[in-house]
């Protein structure tokens, strides 16, 4: 192996071609072909000479730095990543492998509820970025001025000026409750995270909400539990559904979160109530985790996988112009079936 940086130079020279035809075959140039041979001595050569390529001098040549941002603004401040959740961990993965197949590399970050995510934007050279959650309105208008191309994901935003890749959240809180109504419940409680004005919680609880009125039950705010979306906010949430619901008359729950669900089966163990024969349980995104509670756990199901597969896509979309970069991208939703509800 070469002692210090293997140029371009040098992998022409071992492979016994012109820097140009080294260039056009590490880079793939579209339009320019070459003998099988002449594209197996440039390997060979790369290989032997322990060659990395520069992709700093190569984005000065295209223009392109090769990285995607993936943004999570978080709701509440000096709060850490709630990676916790497993939905988080889904849809990066998703997003990586993605971005990756297609040559990009993803730079994940997140903001506090009351930073700009601008500046990084500007310093790391970002091809495009993907924002997961809500973003301070004003932030959603400078990040238009900077022209960067943008994709929101799970955002109710009034800006019209991205394309958005999401769910009906509404409608999956809406299925939720009703699924619970057609089983015969009718004091339905429900968990959810913080109530963001436009964020899928909220959106979520006014799908709930419907589904209450449209089968004549008046809403009461004393079964609605909101707070971080967390196993400890489902755990809390659990112990005081179960110390009440022999007066509250409460016989089912939807829960926003999987992860909260997890956290609401320990909190009804530890006040004596049982799954489902005292309370049944649905939850929302049917992550892993649903499979693993004891009994497994019924849940509106949205494919978080495709989300994050659809969502680098579209920004890639945008950065190369084949898209327009005001779509709503609706995905579907589903209810998985499990044991976690029976029938009144």
């Amino acid at each position: 192996m070469r002692a210090g940086r293997v140029r371009i130079q040098d992998i022409a020279a071992e492979a016994g071609v012109s820097v140009t035809t080294v260039s056009y075959i590490l880079n793939k140039t579209p339009g320019q072909t070459f003998a099988s041979e002449t594209i197996q001595r440039v390997h060979d050569a790369v290989t032997a000479l322990g060659y990395v390529p520069n992709m700093a001098a190569r984005s000065l040549v295209n223009n392109r730095s090769r990285l995607i941002g993936v943004v999570i603004p978080q709701t509440e401040l000096h709060k850490e990543f709630m990676f916790s959740n497993p939905f988080y961990g889904d849809f990066l993965s998703s997003v990586e492998y993605t971005a990756r197949q297609n040559g990009y590399h993803i730079l994940i970050s997140g903001t506090n509820a009351d930073q700009t995510y601008i500046e990084v934007a500007r310093t790391r050279s970002l091809d495009g970025i993907i924002i997961l959650g809500m973003y301070l309105e004003e932030h959603y208008a400078e990040i238009k001025r900077a022209e960067i191309p943008v994709v929101l994901v799970d955002c109710y935003s009034e800006n019209k000026d991205f394309t958005a890749v999401q769910i009906d959240d509404r409608q999956g809180g809406y299925m939720a409750a009703k699924y619970l109504l057609d089983k015969g419940h009718r004091r339905i409680a429900h968990v959810t995270g913080l109530l963001k004005s436009r964020g899928v919680n909220q959106q979520r609880m006014v799908g709930w909400r419907m589904a209450l009125e449209d089968a004549g039950i008046a809403y009461d705010e004393a079964l609605l539990y909101d707070g971080e979306v967390s196993y400890e906010h489902g755990v809390k949430a659990g112990e005081k559904i179960a110390g009440s619901f022999r007066e509250s008359g409460v016989t089912a729950v939807f829960v926003s979160a999987d992860i909260m669900a997890l956290g609401l089966y320990k909190g009804l163990k530890n006040g004596g109530a049982l799954v489902p024969s005292d309370i049944s349980v649905i939850s929302f995104d049917d992550t892993w985790l649903a499979g693993i509670c004891d009994p497994e756990l019924t849940a509106v199901r949205q494919d978080v996988a495709l989300k994050g597969k659809t969502a680098v896509e579209a920004v890639l979309g945008v950065i190369d112009g084949k898209l327009s970069d005001k779509r709503e991208i609706t995905l579907p939703i589903s209810i998985v079936e499990r044991g976690s509800v029976c029938g009144r």
